[in-house]
């Protein structure tokens, strides 16, 4: 899919804004009671798309290189290079929520144009393209901050740090949900509103950070599958013994119920427990993997959690863009 294109002026940033329907950052800015009296909206939008393009590096940087290429600007349906404290004024006081809106709008735009379009196609790999629905991996980052800028995000002492719950979408690998909050707050106490949105039929894959057997089965419940690892600590009682799979590599297949009473009351039904034989970083080692499905085979559910390592790509690829 491809933007109107004309001979002249068609850089990529303007190849990527003529995308956006003309009407839609103004409908979005009046919603939000964005004002757009000296710097318009559409040229805020403009500005933020061309920063996070070219990974552009502070506000002078930004205003410099626009102000230099004011002509090919202009080109853009009038958008204006903005002045050093217009640009950070714009940034403090706007509304975020616009932006947001904008990221909704026009994915919605560009499946109605394209229904191909994030919805996975090429991009699932290896076991992942036996797969008809959607994978999703939930995993948290840490992002370290100012503790002196922002106190709500006390971490250590003289330190602070937000963290970064998401749920992204493995299939077209764009974020689902996402939630910051102080670094102090455990990952399982926010693994039930990163999966709140999680249809029947569809699968999730997590670390054992997120591990709350009574999320698990909240998530059975529904229909969800589920793929996390095991807890060193967690007891097992093998009510079943399964053969999926001839893959050496796979030590035991089994369907097991919890022991530990408390664990077992909020996880009542039988899952299933996958011990494989994984090479990490040149060394070989066991690792234990919990699911509630019954009907993969042993490899596949350690090759679905391999694919979790790709939340773990985007989160650094995240961090090392500057904006």
């Amino acid at each position: 899919m491809s933007a109107k294109t004309t001979k002249r002026n068609m850089t990529i940033l303007r190849q990527l804004c003529e995308l956006i329907p003309t009407h839609v950052v103004p409908t979005l800015a009046r919603e939000r009671g964005v004002t757009t009296r000296k710097y318009s909206a559409w040229s805020h939008t403009v500005t933020q798309i061309y920063v996070h393009l070219f990974r552009v590096v502070g506000l002078n940087d930004a205003c410099d290189s626009l102000g230099l290429n004011t002509s090919n600007l202009r080109a853009i349906r009038g958008a204006t290079p903005p002045k050093r404290n217009t640009l950070s004024h714009a940034n403090n006081t706007r509304d975020s929520g616009m932006a947001k809106d904008l990221y909704w709008k026009m994915l919605e735009v560009l499946q109605a144009a394209q229904p191909s379009f994030a919805q996975g196609g090429n991009r699932k790999r290896g076991y992942l393209k036996r797969f008809k629905t959607v994978i999703h991996a939930v995993d948290s980052t840490t992002i370290q901050l100012v503790a002196n800028c922002m106190p709500w995000a006390a971490h250590r002492r003289r330190k602070a740090a937000a963290k970064c719950h998401m749920n992204l979408n493995l299939s077209s690998m764009l974020p689902r949900y996402a939630i910051v909050d102080a670094a102090k707050a455990a990952d399982a106490k926010r693994a039930w509103q990163v999966c709140a949105w999680l249809k029947a039929g569809e699968i999730v894959v997590f670390d054992l950070a997120y591990l709350a057997y009574d999320h698990l089965y909240e998530l059975h419940e529904r229909g969800v599958f589920w793929v996390t690892r095991a807890k060193k600590n967690s007891k097992f009682k093998v009510v079943k013994k399964l053969k999926t799979t001839r893959n050496s590599r796979v030590r035991r297949d089994e369907l097991v119920v919890l022991r530990d009473k408390k664990s077992h009351k909020n996880y009542p039904e039988i899952f299933r427990r996958v011990e494989v034989l994984v090479e990490i970083n040149g060394e070989e080692k066991v690792m234990v993997f919990l699911t509630n499905n019954t009907e993969w085979s042993a490899w596949t559910v350690a090759e679905l959690y391999r694919a979790r390592w790709e939340i773990e790509v985007f989160f650094k690829e995240l961090k090392q863009t500057p904006n």
